[in-house]
C-alpha cells in the first residue's frame, strides 16, 4: 500500500464508523464528495491512491477527525456507551473509538515502514 492510500484509508475508515455506526446515518454531502472513491477493491485490497499531495490528504483526515472530536466531545457518558444495534451486529461509540485506535496505530506502523523501505531503496 501506498502512503496516499493508507491515508485516505484510515479517513475513510474514520469517517464510515463515525456516521455508520456512531451517529447511525448517511455522512453529509460535503464529508461524502471528499471521498470519491470506494475503500477497497473488488477483491479487497485497498484502493490505489495516486496523484493527491500530502496536504490534501491530511486535509481530508483533519477534517473528518474535526467531525468525530466534535462529536464525542458533545456525548454524554450514557451515549458513550449506549450501544447501537445494527443488522449484524451490537457496537457502542466507546468500542469504535478503540477499534479506531488501534486501525490508525496499525495502519501508522504501516507508513513507517513504507518511509523506511523507500529511504533504503534510495540508499542503494
Amino acid at each position: 500500500n501506498s502512503i496516499g492510500a493508507l491515508l485516505y484509508h484510515i479517513a475513510a475508515v474514520e469517517m464510515d464508523w463515525l456516521y455508520t455506526e456512531v451517529l447511525m446515518r448517511d455522512a453529509p454531502a460535503d464529508i461524502q464528495e471528499r471521498f470519491p472513491m470506494d475503500m477497497a477493491d473488488d477483491v479487497g485490497h485497498l484502493s490505489r491512491w495516486r496523484g493527491e499531495d500530502l496536504a490534501a490528504l491530511i486535509e481530508r483526515l483533519t477534517f473528518v477527525r474535526q467531525k468525530l472530536i466534535a462529536t464525542y466531545a458533545s456525548m454524554t457518558q450514557e451515549n458513550f456507551r449506549r450501544p447501537r444495534h445494527l443488522a449484524e451486529y451490537d457496537v457502542t461509540p466507546e468500542w469504535v473509538l478503540h477499534h479506531l485506535l488501534q486501525d490508525e496505530a496499525v495502519h501508522r506502523g504501516e507508513i513507517g515502514m513504507v518511509k523506511l523501505l523507500a529511504a533504503q531503496a534510495l540508499d542503494r
